[in-house]
């Protein structure tokens, strides 16, 4: 696998972006490895949002200057996300807190459309909040089927999702990629088989924004979610979904909230100097495209350098960790398949605990996470659920491969 290079990530360039990264604790340099918890913003996404509190904050609607500024700025970040989608249309744009409220809302008003007996197909690979929303409509006599996963790769099980596909299935819902071991589904053929089943197909894409490009028309998908705390913005939740569906389901709102358009989704007052930052975001990732706008070309040349750029990383740190007698590694690792994750790394090393690891690493600076990651289902197949579930060490594009090499250096030298 070829290194990555200036023309793919000017590193240097890309990490003056960032002050977080220039944070040292008790005299050390930190190094940021629990990226897949939330990444760190680069300045532009801090002067956005700092510049909506100085220049237009204001509620919608209003007929002065402050609100006409920020009635602006909500279109503009709507529009944008749209292209960071590839939706064919900012009206297909629907903000809130994050993807798990959003998730929950909409899981809501799918459950209205629902009769006992139907059935909502999930994978035994999601973030439980593609999860529990979903088993929250069991209370409607809804029925929620699992898909398997093969492990240890934790791929998801094809066969297993033809098997639990039936005429009564209205909804599969998958991950984009596992948050906790970093597999990618074939998500083209999931939405073939969820809508050859006459099924909606749910895309869970908080994990995968900040790693690869999102198509939703490639993907055929009927909703996605996503969450720009993880692509480098602030915490602030996007639910693409389908013209038709979104204008057919009805939502639970206050009564003069607007039935036109995705605001009818958008209960209360949305957090604007949030959405300020992910506009920031995305204008930091066309511009690492080699555009001064929010474009499709170049938020995908920025994702193709990210990607090129964090599988050198990721294999480095597979093939290292490999080298650490003991160690176990779950999710994808052979050298030519790494195109099918992404750099998100689950490990254990028994008798040790994930826990202490954990802290090792901490103690040097090195700020990796530990624990299920919410991926109830996962640890649960995997059995790691009593076990303090894994260390996992996410990459993020800032990341550089002598961070990598200090990590491999603390956990080789690890005293336990």
């Amino acid at each position: 696998m070829a290194s990555p290079t200036a023309i793919d990530i000017d590193l240097q360039s890309v990490r003056r972006q960032f002050p977080a990264l220039g944070l040292k604790v008790d005299g050390q340099p930190v190094v940021y490895l629990d990226n897949p918890a939330g990444s760190q913003v680069p300045q532009r996404v801090i002067d956005r949002t700092a510049a909506y509190w100085r220049t237009m904050n204001a509620n919608q609607g209003g007929t002065f200057a402050t609100s006409q500024r920020s009635d602006a700025l909500i279109a503009e970040v709507r529009q944008a996300a749209a292209t960071f989608l590839n939706a064919a249309s900012s009206d297909e744009i629907v903000f809130g807190p994050n993807m798990t409220t959003l998730t929950f809302a909409l899981s809501r008003a799918i459950g209205r459309e629902m009769r006992p007996g139907d059935e909502i197909v999930v994978t035994r690979l999601e973030h439980d909040a593609n999860v529990s929303p979903w088993l929250a409509l069991q209370e409607r006599g809804v029925t929620v089927r699992f898909v398997d996963i093969q492990v240890p790769e934790c791929t998801v099980d094809m066969s297993d999702l033809q098997r639990q596909l039936t005429p009564r299935t209205r909804l599969v819902a998958v991950t984009h990629a596992s948050n906790a071991v970093g597999t990618i589904p074939d998500l083209a053929a999931v939405s073939r088989a969820a809508h050859a089943a006459g099924a909606w197909l749910w895309v869970d894409a908080v994990h995968y924004g900040p790693h690869g490009p999102i198509d939703v028309r490639a993907i055929d998908c009927d909703f996605l979610v996503c969450s720009s705390y993880k692509f480098y913005g602030p915490h602030q939740g996007i639910l693409y979904g389908r013209r038709e569906l979104l204008q057919r389901l009805r939502p639970y709102k206050v009564r003069p909230a607007t039935d036109e358009g995705p605001s009818r989704w958008e209960t209360g007052t949305q957090n604007h100097e949030c959405l300020a930052g992910l506009l920031g975001a995305f204008e930091y990732l066309a511009e690492l495209g080699g555009a001064d706008g929010v474009v499709r070309p170049a938020l995908e040349t920025a994702m193709e350098r990210i990607r090129r750029h964090e599988r050198a990383l990721v294999a480095r740190l597979i093939d290292g960790l490999q080298q650490i007698p003991g160690i176990k590694l779950y999710g994808i690792t052979a050298p030519d398949e790494l195109e099918r994750r992404v750099p998100t790394v689950s490990l254990t090393w028994p008798p040790h605990r994930p826990e202490t690891l954990a802290r090792w690493l901490a103690s040097h600076q090195v700020f990796a996470t530990n624990g299920d990651h919410y991926a109830t289902e996962l640890m649960a197949k995997l059995r790691l659920a009593d076990e303090g579930g894994t260390l996992r060490i996410g990459i993020a594009h800032y990341n550089t491969a002598s961070e990598v090499d200090l990590v491999l250096e603390l956990l080789a030298g690890f005293p336990g």
